[in-house]
This record gives structure tokens, sequence and C-alpha cells, in this order.
């Protein structure tokens, strides 16, 4: 960010995000790389620090927020509060105070309750506050707030199947990326890698957008449609799906990939790994790929690719596994 005016838009996520870390400091389970990510987010601009002190001041008087359940204290950095902002933290804390009373939740920004859930090394099924059902793929993470106006799911990182449950009046809201998908009822699958997310509408309706500070609420899917988007797409890609669609094989435990070139299976394949595999050039991307696998035994897939496929593995400098084609000899004469 830079010193010149924020939109209002741009305040309202400094909000919410101090309201996020203001949750997750006084969380049990609170990490020392989100401690970092705190750190890290307090530089980037001086109203983060402004905003993160008065939503402290709300924290502590606002009886009905979920209360700290070990001595864990916040990283708050008072010395460090630039002197240019120091009448615009006495003017954010003042209205801090009166807002308090409210407990942020007839506002609409605080949430009254939070949640935070993690998938290691299991498929895990987890019970959100709304009664909304949640199973978690391995290697995903999300968070759960619920507010005055509605219900939003953040997905962190991962793959997540939701059954949500109605409610026409507190609309559910996931993001996902740089997007979300905002429902009120259905069932649903995320599917999240870096900056790509895939949605696979199971019942009911859910509208997508691609970026979440697009005006409108996206487009509309119907069952047995899905939708994709990735970083700068203005709209989500919108396709059908059909009944020999493997997208919920991870459900069972499985990976299934239907002839897939490696360009596009390598995604679906890295999610799971800890060392992502990358292709050397084109033609090697090229390269098709079937099979089932086991979603917990990904890191032998990468070993066993030469013995399927006509490539051979290398490291680049970061230390990931590189696919190479093997040159086809010319026939001989």
């Amino acid at each position: 960010m830079t010193d010149s005016p924020l939109s209002q838009a741009q305040f309202d996520a400094i909000t919410e995000a101090a309201a996020h870390w203001c949750m997750r400091l006084h969380a049990p389970d609170c990490t020392a790389s989100e401690r970092q990510a705190f750190e890290q987010w307090l530089d980037v601009h001086p109203l983060h620090l402004v905003e993160y002190e008065a939503m402290l001041e709300i924290w502590d008087v606002a009886g009905d927020l979920p209360r700290p359940e070990s001595n864990i204290v916040p990283m708050v950095r008072p010395t460090r509060t630039p002197w240019r902002t120091v009448g615009m933290a006495a003017a954010v804390c003042a209205l801090a105070l009166p807002l308090a009373a409210y407990s942020g939740w007839n506002l609409g920004w605080l949430p009254d309750s939070y949640q935070h859930f993690e998938a290691t090394d299991n498929v895990r099924q987890v019970t959100l506050k709304d009664g909304s059902q949640v199973e978690l793929n391995l290697g995903s993470e999300l968070t759960y707030s619920n507010y005055k106006d509605r219900r939003q799911v953040t997905l962190g990182k991962g793959e997540a199947f939701f059954s949500v449950s109605h409610d026409t009046s507190h609309p559910f809201v996931v993001k996902a990326a740089e997007g979300r998908i905002r429902v009120t009822g259905t069932k649903f699958n995320v599917w999240m890698y870096e900056d790509q997310v895939k949605v696979n509408l199971i019942e009911g309706s859910v509208l997508v957008s691609s970026n979440d500070d697009l005006p409108g609420d996206g487009l509309r899917l119907g069952p047995s449609m899905q939708a994709s988007y990735g970083h700068g797409d203005y709209m989500p890609r919108i396709s059908q799906t059909y009944d020999n669609d493997n997208s919920l094989a991870w459900r069972s435990g499985k990976l299934v990939l239907d002839d897939l070139a490696l360009n596009d299976a390598l995604p679906l394949i890295n999610r799971y790994l800890e060392n992502p595999l990358v292709v050397a050039d084109n033609s090697t991307g090229a390269i098709r790929i079937g099979g089932i696998y086991n979603i917990k035994e990904l890191n032998t897939l990468v070993t066993s690719l030469p013995k399927v496929l006509p490539v051979y593995l290398t490291r680049n400098k970061d230390g990931n596994p590189v696919l190479n084609s093997i040159p086809q000899q010319a026939p001989k004469s």
C-alpha cells in the first residue's frame, strides 16, 4: 500500500483483517507461522497497527466474543506506531469504544463466533456453528466466522466439500483465493491450489465470483455444473459436469487422472506434495497420464512416473523434482 487515500473497500478490508488477527492471536492453536504472517501484515501499512489496536479495545470489552483459552498474549507493537498516525489512532480508538457497546455484531463487521479447522494426514469431517457439515481433504485449512448478515468461510488452502444448512436470510459465503462462492443452502465442492480454484455444484445453486472486489454476486451455477477461475480472471469459466466426473473421488481417498496432459494433472497431484512437480518444457507437459491413486501415497507416484511415462527426473535449483521428456530416437534408415 502507499500513502494515498484509501478507498472504503480497502479500509473495510483492513478492519476485517484486524478482526481476523485479533481472534487468531487469542486462539490456543495459533501457530508460529501465523504470528510471523501477522508481523509481516503489520509492516505493510501504518493503518494496520492502528486498526489492530482499536480491535483490541473492542475485544477487551465485548463479552460475547470468544475468550482466550490460554495465556497467549497478542503481539502488539505500540512503540512502533508512527507519530503521523497518532491522531488517526486516537480517533479510531475513540470510535471503537462506543461501537464495542454493540459488540461489533450489530454493525455486521465483527463475528460472534469463530472456528478454525485443519486436516493434515487424514480426511476430516467437521460441524460448523450453524450446523453446516464440511469434509476437509488432506492438507486443507479453513476458518468459519458468523456475522450478523452472513456466515463466512475462508478456505486457506486445499479442498472442502460443503453441506450447508439452509438459511435464506443468512447467506453462506466461501472465500477462496481472489474469489468467493455465495449460497443459502446447498452441497458443493471447492478445490484450491495456489491461485487456481474449481467449484463443483452437487445440489441447489451457488453464485461464483472470480474476484471479491468486483461488483455483483457473480455467475449462478445449477446442479451438475462447475466453475473455475485463477488470478486476474474477470469472470469464472463455467462448464458442465457428467456422470463420470471424478472430482469428488478424494472423499473415498482416491485421485483419479483420466488421460490428462501433465500440465493439467500436476496441479491435482501437487496439491498433495510437499515439493511440487514441475515440467521442463511444453512437450513434457503435453504427455498424458491416467490411473487411480491413493491420496495418502502420492509421494511414491513421483518416483514411479519414469517407469510408466517416457520421462526422467532431475532437480531444479529450488530442489523440486522436474519431469523431462525422453527424446525419441529417429528411426534408422
